[in-house]
């Protein structure tokens, strides 16, 4: 087993945190105010949250460091060799909400995470991704998020990003719904082969081409003219974005149950959302389209030679 070095994962994290932030902040115009916060069980963080921006009505990049004695159920459960081991967890995690409902909302996570016991060798993993939640898409978007994606996975090896494409769409899929959140993009669990230093490598590749993904689609969308029909439709979808991060995903459970911090787990939720009673959008409209062209895993790259 190749050495396992956490103090240079934690820098990577926190310099990615820098690194997204400055990005944002010159696409915006705005600044990230930051909260320093300690867990009272072991470790803390930096949550860094912008709220009524030109460009960003309300996004987070938070960096958590967290520790302790014993591992939260959410933990445990699927892997019960864990109890009774002390581990520490930590990552990058963020989520923008645009105000403009031609710029997608986008998320990206990447973390590490080691669970120790004397005597006994770590247990360690690398995880993450980036997926993407357009209200109204383009096409030429997609593909080059998807493009940018697959570069990125291309040094490790031709079956990483079909792999890590179809667990996203798996994942960020509501069960209860039958439905995708968006139009994926990576995801990726439990990642300790070949070694340490290969599995790092990755989650780095991962981390350093998110912006490469999100930026050119801001910047392309971030001026198109909107109304209170774009917004009305943006807000019913985000609640979806509710839906999924509350009922269905496990970073919000990790977090919740292993003690982290309240407001900094909840900064994934957008500022405005609406439900509406069966709701369904008319017949050949462009809201329509959203569900009937892009709300169905596709392989896009594939489209791209059309």
């Amino acid at each position: 087993m190749s050495h396992i070095d956490i103090a240079v994962v934690k820098d990577y994290l926190l310099k990615l945190q820098d690194s997204i932030c400055s990005q944002l902040e010159a696409l915006d115009g705005h600044s990230f105010t930051q909260d320093s916060w300690e867990r009272s069980a072991g470790g803390g963080g930096r949550t860094r949250v912008m709220q009524e921006g030109h460009l960003i009505e309300k996004g987070g990049v938070n960096f958590s460091h967290v520790f302790g004695d014993q591992l939260p159920p959410s933990a445990t459960a699927a892997r019960p060799e864990l109890a009774g081991r002390s581990f520490q967890a930590m990552g990058v995690s963020l989520v923008i909400h645009p105000r403009n409902p031609y710029v997608p909302t986008s998320h990206a996570n990447v973390r590490f995470f080691i669970a120790e016991k004397a005597g006994e060798d770590p247990v360690w993993w690398f995880g993450g991704g980036y997926d993407l939640t357009p209200f109204y898409p383009f096409k030429e978007d997609v593909i080059e998020w998807h493009q940018v994606a697959k570069n990125a996975c291309k040094p490790f090896g031709a079956n990483v990003y079909p792999e890590y494409k179809q667990w996203c769409d798996e994942y960020f899929h509501l069960k209860h719904r039958d439905e995708a959140r968006g139009v994926g993009g990576l995801f990726f669990d439990d990642l300790n082969e070949p070694n340490f230093e290969q599995c790092f490598a990755f989650m780095r590749a991962v981390g350093d081409s998110y912006m490469q993904a999100y930026a050119p689609i801001v910047e392309r969308r971030k001026a198109t003219a909107y109304g209170e029909r774009e917004r009305e439709f943006q807000a019913y979808r985000r609640g979806r974005y509710v839906e999924f991060n509350l009922v269905w995903d496990r970073g919000t459970l990790f977090g919740l149950q292993s003690g982290g911090r309240t407001e900094s787990i909840l900064m994934s939720l957008p500022p405005h959302v609406r439900w509406g009673y069966d709701w369904k959008p008319e017949a050949g409209s462009v809201e329509e389209k959203l569900y009937t062209e892009f709300l169905k895993p596709k392989d896009w790259l594939a489209e791209a030679k059309e």
